[in-house]
């Protein structure tokens, strides 16, 4: 390609890419519209424009339960995670790096039976005896914390890679620190950008999980999406006013966190 031709085909890229960001932005765009139309039902543009909706949503003290137990529930996972995860991938990849090819299949075990299975399984074991624990926030925690296992995984271990954890450790040793104190001090502040990520990702999934919370506690604990799915046969600004504001609030958490974590870079 010759330098002349290199303007106009940046341009046609630029066209591309912009095009089909409209495209993905034209349904979110329309439900935003229809949850601020007072109605909206034979014109092309709606009747008028309203706040209503939204504030029917966050006046909700149904909506405001299932929203803190949603997050409650995820950050729960999230943190369990952290804790268990973190010090079984420093042993794995420091001590014993040959099981790594292992770990690689089990941790992808849960992606291999399908939700509803794993539910009605589920169900049987903690249905009834000393571990029952259907239709409580216990039972979300553990099978969220499966469902981020790979997840955080892949993102750790890809940034244990990239650090070259060994010589970091000799490194760490030669100046007279301990293993956990060189894991705590030198290799933790490393996987800063991975164990982010990981969260990121982790968070985005089970925020908008639904056949667990559903099939497993239901409205006992009901979580955003469960509430969504009870409220279906309401009114379609009212259902259009909390899918707006769910993908504003990851939005906003996810802006938030990459601010974040660039201003610490």
């Amino acid at each position: 390609m010759s330098r002349a031709d290199a303007p106009t085909a940046s341009l046609y890229h630029r066209i591309v890419v912009w095009l089909l960001f409209l495209i993905l932005l034209l349904p979110l765009a329309g439900t935003l519209l229809y949850s601020l139309s007072t109605s909206w039902s034979a014109t092309i543009l709606p009747d008028g424009l309203t706040l209503k909706w939204y504030a029917a949503l966050w006046s909700d003290e149904r909506f405001l339960r299932a929203f803190g137990q949603s997050l409650l529930v995820c950050f729960g996972a999230l943190a369990l995670s952290v804790v268990l995860i973190l010090p079984l991938m420093f042993v794995v990849h420091y001590h014993f790096p040959k099981l790594d090819t292992l770990m690689n299949v089990l941790i992808l075990l849960p992606f291999a039976v399908p939700p509803v299975v794993s539910s009605v399984g589920l169900l049987q074991l903690y249905g009834s005896g000393p571990l029952a624990m259907t239709g409580t926030p216990w039972i979300l925690l553990g099978c969220y914390f499966t469902i981020a296992l790979p997840f955080m995984y892949r993102a750790i271990a890809n940034n244990l890679q990239a650090i070259n954890l060994r010589d970091l450790m000799d490194a760490a040793h030669l100046l007279g620190a301990s293993t956990w104190k060189a894991a705590f001090l030198v290799v933790l502040p490393n996987l800063r950008k991975g164990l982010m990520v990981s969260l990121f990702l982790s968070f985005s999934f089970l925020f908008g999980e639904f056949v667990f919370a559903n099939m497993l506690v239901g409205t006992r604990y009901e979580t955003l999406q469960v509430y969504l799915n009870n409220m279906r046969n309401s009114s379609g600004h009212f259902n259009s006013a909390l899918v707006i504001s769910y993908f504003f609030f990851v939005l906003v958490f996810t802006w938030a966190a990459n601010r974040l974590n660039r201003d610490k870079a």
